[in-house]
């Protein structure tokens, strides 16, 4: 059993369409250069050296790796990972 990650639509041109993909368990910087190995270019987006881009959210089963222990969160089979991009806008 792997690890599910949910891609949100700005990523998923990277990932050749796909909206779910999966990855090896591990810790969510390993995860994220699993998936770059597979999918070239999606660690930059997600990723700044080695650490999580401050407008990206990731979640291990609903929970903010932030609240976790970030980066190096231990994610195991069977669990969900979402990348969430923030989003900015609106009227002031």
């Amino acid at each position: 059993m792997a690890v599910k990650v949910l891609v949100p639509p700005p990523l998923q041109k990277i990932t050749a369409g796909k909206d779910v993909v999966e990855a090896p368990s591990g810790k969510i910087i390993d995860i994220i250069n699993a998936l770059d190995r597979e999918y070239p270019g999606l660690a930059e987006r997600i990723c700044q050296d080695g650490k999580i881009r401050r407008f990206i959210n990731i979640y291990v089963n609903e929970e903010d790796v932030r609240f976790l222990q970030g980066e190096e969160t231990l994610v195991k089979d069977g669990d969900e990972v979402s990348i969430v991009p923030a989003i900015a806008g609106g009227k002031s």
